[in-house]
């Protein structure tokens, strides 16, 4: 049985959709298709993955203070328990918030698959989205960094590309060859003629012990502030939060 740990990462303010979306109520936690918020959905999508060889325990939440309450009454909503809100002081990138779930996870006792998304997304085939969620999650419990990549269907210049390699096993787990920023209409023409890149979904995959041990390698500035700042984290109900000195340190991390 493979543990896997949704991470919703919940931190955005959502300006693009302003008036509808506001600082004390951003995107996420609209309702723009159905009858859930966006927030919802993701949550439902990744607890809804379980199967006969897949358990998935109540989801990480990296939101900020403001937002606390939302999430919970959200959660209730949809009859879903969380492990706790892990409460940024303010929002930083997805490896600092990544980086308190993982800490969280470890410290739990477990060393679960960590299924990192972002709050604000819509899926259309949740038939795709389960299989290839569920192959992700096989790979990762192989010790593998997994990150979903979406077929562009359009030289999109909004989003940043993965340029993979082909699997010629037929697999659906391609070797990423390299990460691409926003492109230009030119670049992106290129690229969807060529084949090979996909749009950067932002979603991850991966065993909490090896985004650590990968922080380690790469990124120690990063692992060493979030750690300084979780050791001195307050906790209240399912509410942790960090110390005012240990937000100095978090906020350094990038």
């Amino acid at each position: 049985m493979i543990n896997v740990a949704p991470v919703i990462l919940c931190g955005g303010s959502g300006t693009r959709l302003w008036p509808l979306s506001r600082t004390g109520f951003p995107k996420q936690f609209l309702c723009l298709t159905g009858s859930q918020s966006l927030f919802q959905q993701a949550v439902k999508r990744l607890s809804n993955l379980g199967g006969d060889s897949i358990q998935v325990v109540p989801p990480f939440i990296v939101t900020g203070e403001d937002h606390r309450f939302l999430v919970s009454e959200q959660l209730r909503e949809i009859d879903i328990e969380m492990d706790c809100a892990l409460l940024e002081p303010v929002g930083r990138n997805t490896a600092p918030a990544l980086t308190l779930a993982a800490l969280a996870a470890i410290d739990s006792g477990n060393d679960p698959v960590l299924l990192v998304t972002p709050s604000d997304q819509t899926v259309d085939d949740s038939s795709a989205f389960q299989i290839a969620m569920q192959s992700a999650i096989k790979e990762a419990e192989e010790g593998a960094i997994v990150i979903l990549g979406v077929v562009p269907d359009r030289p999109e210049t909004g989003y940043g590309y993965i340029h993979a390699e082909r699997n010629a096993c037929g697999s659906v787990a391609h070797l990423v060859k390299r990460f691409v920023e926003k492109p230009d209409e030119k670049t992106a023409s290129e690229y969807l003629s060529l084949g090979g890149y996909y749009w950067n979904a932002g979603m991850f995959v991966l065993r909490a012990s090896v985004w650590l041990k990968a922080l380690e390698q790469f990124r120690p500035d990063v692992i060493q502030a979030t750690r300084e700042a979780w050791a001195e984290r307050s906790v209240d109900a399912k509410f942790v939060r960090q110390t005012k000195r240990a937000s100095k340190r978090y906020l350094q991390s990038q």
